[in-house]
C-alpha cells in the first residue's frame, strides 16, 4: 500500500498538471493574433495611440483610399475631450463624391468593421448636415445616414464573414457631403459566432448565422463595470446595464471574485473577458417561494429586423449544484424555461457559458425587452442571474454598392463575364429590335425610297465613259444616250445648293439655278424625299424627255441619282430653246410659256393647273408666236376662236410628271414627235398629285 503522503503528492501533482493544461489552454485562446489588423485614422496625417492600439495615418499603406479630392480635416481637442477615443474624433476625412478604402484580407472569415462618425464644423464643411450611405461589396451598412445627435459620436460595429481577397468600404454621399473619422478592419475567431440558434416563436432552431452579416446594437456587462477595449482581448466595449434596468429594486450586483472556470467546448475568454463571467446581475433574495417578479431590461431596437441575442451565463452565486433555476424571456416569449447552470455547464459551477437566441423580424418591435424570471418549479426559492447580454441585429445584405474597388475579388473573372455576357446578350436584342423595325419602316416607306434603277435597260450604276466635267455618258439597250452627273458637280455648279440661288419651288422639290464648269447656264430640279414623286416617276420623267423631241419641246442633259437623290438638269429660260430657231422665238411667247412652267410647279396642288389649261395655255403661247408684231396679247388672245379638236379630249391622262430641258440635245429621227399632235404629247406628262 502506498503512504498517504505519496498518495496527496501524486494527487497535487496531477492537479497541477490540470490546472497548467488549463492555463494553457485559456492564454492560447486569450492571444489571440488577428491576421488582419487595420486601425485607420481618418483624415489625420500622422498615427494616433489611442490606449493599446496604435491607429496608422490616413492613406498609409497597404489602405488605398479612393476619391476625386483628398479633403483632410481636424478640430480641436477640446471639443471631444469627453468622449471615449476622444482622439479618434479630432480628425475626419470628408467626401464630396462616391469614395472608398481599400483593405488587403490576408485571411478570409469573420471580421469586425467598426466605424466612428462625429460630426464638426471644418472651413466651409459643416459634418453635421451630411447625408451618406456606407456599404462593402456584399453588404449595405448604413442608408441615408444622419447624426441623430449633433453633439455626440456615434460608433458602428459589424460583424461581416469576409469571402474576399480585399474589403471595399464605399462611401456615397446623398446631399453631396460624407465624412468618416476612423475605421476598423480586424480578423476575430470564425467560430465566434456559431451557425445554430434557438428561435422563440416558434420554438425552432435556426441555422445560418455562421455567414450572416451583424450589427453590434448593445453589449452589456450585467452587474459589473464598463469594459474597455484595452481589458477585452478582441478590443470591444461593454457598457454597464444600470440604465437599461426597468425595475432595478428588485435586482442585485454580484461579484465573483475568483477566476472562472473555463470548460473546453465552451465560452471561452474570447467569447466575454472574464470581467463578464465574474460579475452578475442577480434577482433579490426572497425567503418564500411565491414571490413571483421578473427583472428586466430594455433597449431601443430598429422594428422589422431579425435579431440575435447572446445570454452570457456564469453561476458564481450557487453554493450547491442544481440549485438555481430561472426562465429567461425575449420579447415576451420564453427563450429558456426552467433553466439549470448545472446541466449546461456539465455540473461545474463558475463555468461561463453562452446562449444564442434569435428574435424574428416579425416579432421585433422598437423595444426590446430582455427578463430574467424565478422557475415555476415547485419547492424552488425565486433566483436568477443574468452575467452579460450582446444584441446583434441581423442585417438583409440591402442593395450593395462598390466605389473604386481596385480588384481582388476572387470571383472577379466570373463575375466580369457574367455581366459582359449579359450586356453582349442585351446589345444584340436591341440591335434586332432595331433592324427589324427599320425594316418595317423601309416596307412602309417603300414608294418614297430613291434608290438605283435601270434607265433604258442599263443601270445608273454601271460604269460609262467618264468626261472632264464630272459626267458618265451611259448608253442604254436602245440606243440613248443621257449623261448621268456625279452629286459634287451639281454641288460645284449651285453653290453646294444655296438657297439665294433658288429659282423655283414645286411639289417635287426645288430648282436651283447654276453654272457648269463650261460655263453653261442650267437649272437643277432636285427632288424632296417627303414629296409624292417617287422612284417610279423620276424614271419616268427621265426616260420620256429622254427620248422626246418636239419644235417646242427640249431634251434632258443627264440626271444625278448619287446619294440616293432624284436630281434632273435643264437649261434656263432664254436657253431652253431649239438652236436652230432660237433666233425666230418672240420674248412675249416665250415669256408666257415660262409663266405657264412656273404655275406648273407651284407649291399645292389646289394652285396648278390643269391639264385643260396647260393646253390653253400653250395654245396660247403658239398663237402669240404666229402673231404679227403689231397684235397685242389682248388681241392675240381674243383671236384664239377654237382650240384644236385634240384639245378637248384630256381626260384620260396618265400619271408621269413635265420637265424641262436644256436644248441642244441631238434630234433623232426615230423619236422625233414634231408632227405629234400636242394632245398626244402633253397626256404623257402630267401626274396631278405628284406636282
Amino acid at each position: 500500500m502506498m503512504a498517504p503522503s505519496g498518495r496527496k503528492r501524486r494527487q497535487a501533482a496531477t492537479t497541477f498538471i490540470l490546472l497548467c493544461i488549463l492555463s494553457s489552454f485559456c492564454v492560447s485562446e486569450a492571444q489571440f493574433k488577428p491576421a488582419d489588423n487595420y486601425l485607420v485614422d481618418c483624415g489625420s496625417t500622422k498615427g494616433t495611440t489611442v490606449g493599446q492600439r496604435t491607429f496608422i495615418s490616413d492613406g498609409a499603406s497597404p489602405v488605398k483610399v479612393s476619391t476625386s479630392q483628398d479633403i483632410l480635416a481636424s478640430t480641436s481637442a477640446n471639443g471631444v475631450a469627453s468622449f471615449d477615443n476622444s482622439a479618434l474624433y479630432q480628425s475626419a476625412r470628408i467626401f464630396t463624391a462616391p469614395s472608398s478604402y481599400t483593405f488587403p484580407i490576408q485571411k478570409q472569415g469573420r471580421h469586425f468593421v467598426r466605424l466612428y462618425f462625429f460630426p464638426f464644423t471644418y472651413q466651409s464643411y459643416d459634418l453635421s448636415l451630411a447625408k451618406f450611405t456606407v456599404s462593402t461589396q456584399d453588404v449595405l451598412l448604413l442608408s441615408d445616414f444622419q447624426q441623430p445627435d449633433k453633439t455626440a459620436p456615434v460608433f458602428k460595429e459589424y460583424s461581416l464573414n469576409i469571402t474576399r481577397d480585399t474589403l471595399v468600404i464605399s462611401f456615397k454621399p446623398s446631399n453631396g457631403i460624407a465624412f468618416i473619422n476612423a475605421i476598423e478592419v480586424v480578423s476575430v475567431p470564425d467560430d465566434l459566432i456559431v451557425d445554430t440558434a434557438q428561435m422563440v416563436n416558434p420554438m425552432q432552431q435556426y441555422s445560418g448565422l455562421s455567414t450572416q452579416p451583424l450589427e453590434t446594437v448593445y453589449r452589456v456587462n450585467m452587474g459589473g463595470p464598463k469594459v474597455t477595449p484595452d481589458n477585452d482581448t478582441l478590443s470591444r466595449t461593454w457598457v454597464i446595464d444600470q440604465k437599461y434596468l426597468l425595475n432595478p429594486t428588485v435586482t442585485k450586483q454580484v461579484a465573483y471574485g475568483k477566476d472562472v472556470n473555463y470548460k473546453k467546448g465552451g465560452a471561452t475568454p474570447l467569447t466575454a473577458p472574464d470581467i463578464v463571467y465574474g460579475t452578475a446581475t442577480e434577482l433579490a433574495a426572497s425567503n418564500t417561494s411565491n414571490a413571483l417578479f421578473n427583472m428586466t431590461w430594455q433597449f431601443d431596437v430598429d422594428a422589422g429586423f431579425s435579431y440575435l441575442i447572446r445570454f452570457h451565463f456564469c453561476d458564481i452565486v450557487s453554493k450547491a449544484l442544481n440549485s438555481l433555476y430561472f426562465n429567461a424571456y425575449v420579447g415576451g416569449f420564453f427563450a429558456q424555461n426552467n433553466l439549470d447552470l448545472s446541466v449546461i455547464s456539465e455540473n461545474q459551477l463558475a463555468t461561463p457559458t453562452y446562449i444564442d437566441v434569435v428574435l424574428s423580424s416579425n416579432d421585433a418591435s422598437s423595444k426590446l425587452g430582455i427578463s430574467i424570471g424565478p422557475s415555476t418549479l415547485n419547492n424552488v426559492l425565486p433566483d436568477g442571474i443574468l452575467n452579460g447580454l450582446e444584441v446583434m441585429k441581423i442585417s438583409t445584405g440591402g442593395s450593395a454598392f462598390t466605389v473604386g474597388s481596385g480588384g481582388g475579388n476572387k470571383n472577379l473573372g466570373v463575375i466580369l463575364g457574367a455581366a459582359l455576357g449579359g450586356v453582349g446578350l442585351l446589345i444584340i436584342i436591341v440591335v434586332l429590335v432595331l433592324l427589324c423595325r427599320k425594316k418595317k419602316t423601309l416596307e412602309k416607306q417603300h414608294s418614297k425610297t430613291w434608290m438605283p434603277f435601270s434607265i433604258n435597260g442599263l443601270t445608273s450604276l454601271s460604269t460609262g465613259s467618264r468626261t472632264s466635267y464630272g459626267t458618265t455618258l451611259t448608253s442604254g439597250l436602245n440606243g440613248s444616250y443621257g449623261y448621268r452627273f456625279a452629286f459634287s458637280v451639281l454641288q460645284e455648279a449651285t453653290n453646294n445648293f444655296d438657297e439665294n440661288w433658288v429659282i423655283g419651288v414645286g411639289g417635287f422639290g426645288k430648282v436651283y439655278k447654276g453654272v457648269l464648269r463650261d460655263e453653261t447656264k442650267v437649272a437643277v430640279k432636285r427632288g424632296n424625299p417627303k414629296s409624292q414623286q417617287g422612284l417610279n416617276e423620276f424614271r419616268t420623267e427621265i426616260e420620256l424627255l429622254s427620248r422626246l423631241r418636239h419644235r417646242h419641246l427640249v431634251s434632258l442633259i443627264g440626271y444625278c441619282d448619287e446619294r440616293n437623290e432624284m436630281i434632273l438638269k435643264r437649261g434656263e429660260l432664254h436657253q431652253i430653246v431649239d438652236q436652230r430657231i432660237s433666233g425666230t422665238i418672240r420674248p412675249d411667247s416665250l415669256r408666257k410659256f415660262g409663266e405657264t412652267v412656273e404655275k406648273c410647279l407651284a407649291d399645292y396642288g389646289v394652285e396648278r393647273p390643269s391639264m385643260g389649261d396647260v393646253l390653253w395655255n400653250l395654245e396660247y403661247v403658239l398663237q402669240l408666236q404666229d402673231a404679227d408684231s403689231t397684235v397685242s396679247d389682248v388681241n392675240s388672245m381674243n383671236r384664239i376662236v377654237e382650240l384644236p379638236s385634240q384639245v378637248q379630249n384630256v381626260g384620260a391622262l396618265e400619271s408621269i410628271s413635265v420637265t424641262m430641258a436644256e436644248a441642244g440635245a441631238s434630234n433623232e429621227p426615230d423619236h422625233d414627235l414634231s408632227d405629234v399632235s400636242m394632245s398626244r404629247v402633253f397626256s404623257q406628262l402630267i401626274k396631278a398629285e405628284g406636282r
